[in-house]
């Protein structure tokens, strides 16, 4: 099933059309895309025998994300291991964990401002909680996920990388530097959730191609991990990590420009297209980098 959140209201989307829940259900579940997750179990009963004859078309230009508001949002870097490659890094022991904050939040398309020149792609998985998890283990993770969606972990990297001891997350929360869509689906869609077609054109050029199922940590052991040292709440986001190809690692580096478009699919649950625009550069102090930190990325 594709759970939207369409103009704002928690859509369901059948065979390409929409059909509005709080209508729906009769008032049963609010219109709140956020909230179904804090009810999820009663509304995925519900869904199964659901009246969805008032399905109607619908613009495609009215999606937003549809967790727009999670109390948490967990990343993971260097989850691929041709990524951990292309970053001259070791591939991870343990996951690499930052947050990206939860005002960067958009939906699947629209335009995204450049905040230097330095912003580079990441197409990554991201599953959205369904269930509150707290020491979780891998063999019931699955059982804790509402559904996957798509996402790109947008990074100005000069951001990322200032100082001699560089964070990710300021630099990978820039307004609408986390959008997610088109929807959310539910894990019983998938014949195989752990081995899905990742990729991103960057206009009509292929810069990520991979599959989830090279991730170091997958998802379940994502949510297992996360869960032994946090409660993940109903409706949390989990960003997996991205494939390797991204700007930073090539040699010229590349990055995004005012007027590119970037257009992000995973296999089995669709596609984001964003335009970049007016790029505002930002008064940054002079960089300092400890040795090998200016070429890692995630």
């Amino acid at each position: 099933m594709r759970i939207a959140n369409l103009k704002n209201r928690l859509t369901v989307v059948i065979d390409g059309e929409a059909v509005d829940v709080h209508t729906a259900s009769g008032g049963r579940f609010g219109p709140d895309p956020q909230s179904v997750y804090d009810d999820w179990e009663a509304f995925m009963d519900w869904t199964h025998t659901a009246d969805f004859s008032s399905s109607s078309s619908f613009d495609v230009g009215g999606l937003g994300s549809p967790a727009p508001r999670p109390r948490q949002i967990f990343a993971i870097g260097l989850n691929y291991v041709n990524h951990a490659k292309e970053s001259g890094l070791p591939v991870p022991s343990v996951p690499m964990v930052f947050t990206k904050f939860a005002s960067s939040i958009t939906g699947p398309s629209g335009t995204i401002e450049l905040s230097s020149d330095s912003v580079d792609w990441e197409v990554e998985l991201v599953a959205v909680i369904g269930a509150e998890a707290r020491n979780v283990s891998e063999a019931d993770a699955w059982k804790h996920v509402a559904g996957l969606t798509v996402g790109q972990d947008i990074s100005d990297r000069a951001v990322q990388l200032e100082g001699t001891s560089p964070q990710f997350s300021l630099g990978k929360s820039f307004e609408k530097y986390a959008p997610m869509g088109p929807w959310l689906v539910t894990v019983d869609e998938f014949e195989n959730p752990d081995d899905l077609r990742v990729s991103c054109l960057k206009g009509k050029e292929s810069v990520q191609d991979s599959r989830t199922s090279d991730l170091v940590f997958s998802v379940p052991q994502l949510v297992s991990y996360l869960s032994k040292v946090v409660t993940l709440f109903p409706g949390d986001v989990i960003f997996t990590g991205t494939p390797e190809g991204v700007g930073l690692g090539r040699s010229p580096q590349i990055y995004l420009v005012e007027g590119d478009t970037l257009t992000t699919t995973i296999e089995g649950i669709g596609s984001m297209t964003h335009q970049f625009v007016s790029p505002v550069k930002m008064e940054l102090p002079a960089r300092e980098h400890s040795e090998g930190i200016l070429e890692s990325h995630v």
